[in-house]
């Protein structure tokens, strides 16, 4: 009885590329990669589970219901949703042994159980770095993790504007309404503003036993937008509580730093909140110039007591993260993608008669000095051969056969000019070097 084939489906949400398309994204990786090590952060690799009362210890909100967990025996543990959680535990964990300010970056993959859509995914790589004080963190440090956008995105071929908020903006405000005991929901619908417009989002406030002088003042202030003085002009007429002034001045001295990093990339707007609930003072969102639509391909912030629930010890810190695999899916979608070279190797050789144990020595040679190459070992024809070498634009071909195997010079083809030459090994390697 013949076996019932398996369809060979993946799950929905989950991330999976051609090789040649892993190609393109791998590179755009280690360019975002080469930033962060240029300015001296350290790598780390968390674990991609951790115990469910360490993952889930200050998240709260939307995220609580994305998270996967599991139960192994008497052991509950989560996929980790992001980078930020599992370094807090990182840090208190190894609090003696590290130097502070504590630079580090981390890329890899996240997972999320929500719905599948463009530009989202279950699975996802994330591009993070962050800087974690002991005690304190000036605010410069806030400064250095939004001017990466710029370098990140630069060196991708792409333009980028951060947008810059700050929390307490809105908690000052809500403290001065009165409606402190509302503000964790209040947050979470002002950050829905763009998403379900102004007439949805006063009906929410309405629904939460907002008054009407309240709901003006949230309104207006998260349609604040530009540069720092016209901000602070417009934020000024609207409280004068003292949790409110204070992130106005961190503003200002923000935009100091911002200035100083000769960075022109940004521009502040209230509007910016971001989801999660352990930021607690600056906060970020980045996008992509001339593609607004795309949304936010990055995001960050700073949060002061993010480790308060694993150590006794204060440890402020402030981070920013690329979505790389959203930001790769719309590049894609829109035909916008770098353009990358499609194969992992310089130099195709390809053998003429029975001579694949000769073209394996040459190939051995040329990669120890370096040198990409591959054998072309299968059956296919010489011509089939080279037509393969052209589709996948590998810069030059080796033929070996019958005459080059006795005289131990082999033809070298230059596959962009057609130049073809007769060298030895040595001459090869040289060249090619």
């Amino acid at each position: 009885m013949q076996q019932k084939l398996i369809s060979p489906r993946k799950l929905p949400g989950f991330w999976e590329l051609e090789p040649e398309k892993q190609i393109g994204f791998n590179d755009m990786l280690r360019k975002i990669e080469s930033v962060f090590v240029n300015n001296s952060f350290y790598p780390l690799d968390t674990p991609v589970l951790e115990l469910s009362e360490i993952l889930l210890a200050k998240s709260g909100g939307e995220i609580d219901k994305e998270v996967y967990a599991f139960s192994k025996g008497d052991t509950s543990m989560c996929l980790r949703y992001d980078f930020t959680v599992p370094l807090a535990r990182f840090v208190a964990a190894n609090y003696n042994n590290l130097e502070f300010p504590f630079k580090r970056y981390q890329i890899g993959k996240n997972y999320r159980g929500e719905k599948p859509q463009k530009g989202r995914w279950r699975e996802f790589y994330q591009c993070d770095a962050d800087i974690i004080g002991n005690e304190e963190l000036p605010l410069v440090a806030d400064a250095e993790c939004v001017k990466l956008y710029d370098e990140c995105f630069t060196s991708l071929g792409f333009d980028v504007v951060v947008e810059v908020s700050n929390r307490n903006l809105l908690y000052g405000l809500i403290e001065d309404c009165k409606d402190l005991e509302k503000a964790n929901d209040i947050i979470v619908l002002l950050d829905k503003f763009d998403k379900i417009g102004e007439e949805n989002l006063i009906a929410g406030l309405k629904g939460l036993g907002i008054a009407n002088t309240g709901i003006k003042k949230y309104i207006e202030a998260i349609k604040i937008k530009g540069e720092i003085e016209d901000v602070k002009t417009k934020l000024m007429k609207l409280s004068k509580n003292e949790t409110y002034l204070k992130a106005i001045s961190e503003l200002e001295e923000l935009d100091t730093y911002l200035k100083a990093y000769s960075c022109t990339n940004y521009v502040f707007n209230v509007g910016i909140i971001r989801g999660h609930n352990y930021y607690t003072g600056t906060v970020f969102e980045a996008y992509l110039k001339n593609y607004r639509s795309f949304g936010a391909v990055g995001g960050g912030g700073r949060y002061e007591n993010l480790a308060g629930y694993f150590t006794d010890k204060k440890l402020p810190g402030v981070g920013m993260s690329i979505g790389l695999t959203r930001l790769y899916d719309l590049l894609s979608q829109s035909d916008l993608l770098p353009k990358t070279k499609q194969n992992p190797f310089d130099v195709y050789i390809i053998p003429l008669g029975d001579y694949t144990t000769e073209c394996v020595e040459i190939c051995a040679q040329l990669r120890k000095n370096g040198i990409k190459s591959e054998v072309a070992y299968d059956n296919k024809s010489f011509k089939s051969k080279m037509k393969t070498a052209d589709r996948r634009e590998i810069p030059f071909v080796i033929i070996v056969g019958e005459n080059e195997v006795k005289s131990k010079c082999y033809s070298l083809k230059n596959m962009s000019t057609g130049e073809q030459e007769n060298l030895n090994l040595e001459q090869i390697i040289s060249k090619l070097k």
